[in-house]
């Protein structure tokens, strides 16, 4: 028998109650940690930048409503394992099967993709993913910088990079400059 993830169907808002509580089952021995090897709710810092330019984290889930366990099920008596996950308050079942089948766990490049995303792979950098307050067609004040006190608009976003493109008008024409999210605020707010 070889370990496999499977991913299991929480209500909304459960995830972390129901991660709980397997630990829970598995430290009280009522679920075998022979089988039930790991427990994970993935989740992935997310940078925020508001519109004062001022930028906070937070803890973001990957997968709202899921919940990864690592198993090793045997071939007899997966159904006694499975039954006392499916009968978990809030657990609606293993994801692509019907209660009376045998769960079917995910690739190991589906898992590995997942895990690294949400850095609980030893060895994997992971960066926040930014969001950000702007959208195209915003008008904006920069800051900092050579244009520091133009006012502009918004042509696009680049949050991976931290950065936006912005139309300034310069001796009377539009000219799009590219500037980091720090650079600029919301010009509704800086008034």
């Amino acid at each position: 028998m070889a370990k496999s993830w499977y991913i299991i169907n929480t209500y909304a808002g459960y995830e972390k109650k129901i991660e709980r509580t397997v630990n829970l089952l598995l430290k009280t021995a009522e679920l075998d940690s022979s089988i039930v090897t790991d427990v994970k709710l993935p989740a992935q810092d997310v940078k925020i930048v508001k519109e004062d330019g001022k930028t906070t984290t937070r803890s973001e889930l990957m997968m709202p409503g899921y919940l990864m366990l690592e198993m090793d099920l045997p071939e007899l008596g997966w159904k006694d394992t499975c039954n006392k996950i499916r009968h978990i308050q809030g657990v609606s079942g293993f994801v692509g099967t019907n209660p009376n089948e045998r769960p079917r766990p995910i690739s190991n490049a589906e898992a590995k993709n997942i895990l690294q995303k949400s850095g609980d792979i030893k060895g994997s950098s992971v960066s926040a993913r930014v969001q950000t307050v702007y959208s195209i067609g915003d008008a904006v004040k920069i800051i900092d910088g050579p244009f520091a006190t133009f006012n502009g608009t918004v042509e696009d976003i680049s949050p991976e990079k931290e950065k936006l493109r912005v139309s300034v008008h310069i001796f009377g024409r539009a000219t799009s400059v590219e500037l980091d999210l720090k650079q600029v605020v919301s010009a509704s707010s800086s008034n």
